[in-house]
């Protein structure tokens, strides 16, 4: 039987709509004001908060991994947080004395350990719970289906949806270099050798090896999980549920461990950066020329093994890159912020012609949208393949723009939102990120060809009600 909107009661109607000034985005309003009860979401890819459970033998990378993630997704808009049960024992024990603590008869040890899982999982709650995560990275062994139930029951009391990242390694190769490399490391091996931290913990991997129930494709069959074996050689991939799953699939099996350098520097100096204009698509000036025969000669003395050059499609990058002498490729992403209405312009014409967007920008620069342009936020989504194809590449030179930079720099150095959008990335310096352990190892390179300063700083006083003087403190000088 049909029914018509007659039939139904009338709800009220659609309220009207403004836009926010700050993000241009639309919003219902009352009485000329916006309704304060709509909540300014972050970016949310899940009906649910998600719960990441590692699962592994010691020694597997299931840190790096947890530690990678985290900040991937952060990065992204995701907020989420690392909880590593490791630490948890360490503040409990302050003392780690030898690989006896792990023994499965060990009932002291099993008690504190369980202790600490427990205690890892209240702060998963209180995280997802109260403080407005969206994913939480519980990185623990996990290595029984007895525990996994466990993590499960706590999973559905709470309503959180579950993926489980397995790292399975057999190269006894890969398992000794992660060892030397992250574990001699750790708080428990601070007074011993190499020699006797490494035997220590052979014997603490021994500990749960008869134990371990890696995740089984009929025993598991309901489980939704990825299974990455011998650091990303094959991949078993089960029942994922959403989009948030399957990106987080997406990007662990774009990673890799292989040692290498990513370098990042800006065009050389243009037309527009001497004028103090921001944005534009201009050429290069003199001392922007020199700094690409410089760059050009610099990579060449690196001797990098299969470079690959990365520019934008604005003339800028592209003519520094002809520099080179090298081939390279153009990625429309890589492109500068779009500053909207403000194109072309210099800081003292914005705050001339648009005080309040000028003032709205320094209150909030990651999430500022210009008019009918961009905002950080937009930018870190628009780069997002271009990180991914990063993660993917070995040796990459990226030739870029100041926000661009800033962004990518972000993602590797694990920026919160707030600092990135004030990172330094002077002109005519190349930034060699080399990663290592649980990080990125930074050397800033200044290749000695004069150039402007573009970087502002954030003023003190961000009021929209401040004078032009006070929001011009911190514009570098320029022509």
């Amino acid at each position: 039987m049909m029914t018509s909107c007659e039939d139904e009661p009338m709800e009220t109607s659609p309220r009207e709509l403004t836009q926010n000034p700050l993000r241009k985005i639309w919003m219902p309003y009352k009485n000329g004001l916006p309704e304060k009860h709509i909540p300014q979401r972050k970016v949310c890819m899940t009906n649910c908060p998600t719960l990441i459970v590692m699962v592994g033998l010691p020694a597997r990378g299931k840190t790096y991994i947890s530690k990678k993630l985290t900040r991937y997704l952060n990065w992204i808009g995701v907020p989420t947080k690392e909880f590593n049960v490791g630490q948890y024992r360490r503040e409990c024990v302050k003392i780690y004395r030898n690989f006896e603590f792990f023994r499965p008869d060990n009932e002291e040890g099993l008690k504190i350990r369980r202790q600490c899982a427990l205690t890892a999982l209240n702060d998963v709650r209180e995280y997802l719970g109260v403080e407005g995560g969206q994913v939480a990275v519980f990185d623990a062994t996990n290595t029984t289906r007895e525990r996994r139930n466990t993590i499960m029951k706590f999973a559905e009391q709470n309503e959180y949806k579950v993926f489980f990242v397995e790292s399975v390694c057999e190269d006894p190769n890969v398992i000794a270099e992660n060892i030397v490399q992250v574990k001699l490391g750790s708080p428990d091996y601070i007074d011993c050798s190499t020699e006797e931290a490494i035997q220590d913990f052979m014997k603490r991997i021994k500990c749960y090896e008869n134990s371990y129930q890696p995740l089984d494709e009929t025993l598991d069959r309901t489980l939704s999980y990825i299974k990455i074996m011998d650091v990303g050689r094959r991949y078993l991939v089960n029942r994922v549920q959403d989009h948030i799953q399957s990106r987080i699939v997406y990007y662990l099996m774009n990673i890799h461990i292989t040692p290498r350098s990513i370098y990042l520097c800006r065009h050389g100096e243009s037309d527009l950066n001497v004028k103090g204009r921001i944005g534009g698509d201009s050429g290069l000036t003199l001392r922007g020329k020199e700094f690409a025969q410089c760059l050009g000669r610099f990579i060449q003395e690196q001797n990098i093994k299969d470079l690959k050059v990365w520019t934008s499609q604005m003339k800028r990058t592209i003519q520094t890159a002809e520099g080179l002498s090298v081939p390279y490729e153009q990625w429309k992403a890589l492109n500068e912020i779009d500053a909207g209405v403000c194109e072309e312009m210099s800081y003292e014409e914005i705050q001339d012609h648009y005080p309040l967007e000028f003032a709205l920008r320094d209150q909030d620069k990651y999430r500022y949208r210009y008019p009918k342009g961009e905002s950080y936020e937009d930018l870190v989504q628009r780069l997002e393949p271009v990180i991914m194809e990063l993660e993917r590449q070995e040796n990459v030179l990226v030739v870029c723009h100041q926000a661009v930079m800033r962004c990518l720099l972000a993602y590797f150095l694990d920026k919160s939102a707030e600092e990135l959008p004030y990172l330094k990335c002077p002109l005519h310096t190349v930034l060699k990120l080399t990663p290592v352990a649980y990080g990125c190892k930074v050397e800033s390179i200044f290749l000695n060809v004069e150039a402007v300063n573009t970087h502002r700083d954030k003023p003190e006083n961000v009021n929209i009600s401040r004078l032009a003087e006070e929001a011009l403190l911190t514009v570098p000088a320029h022509q």
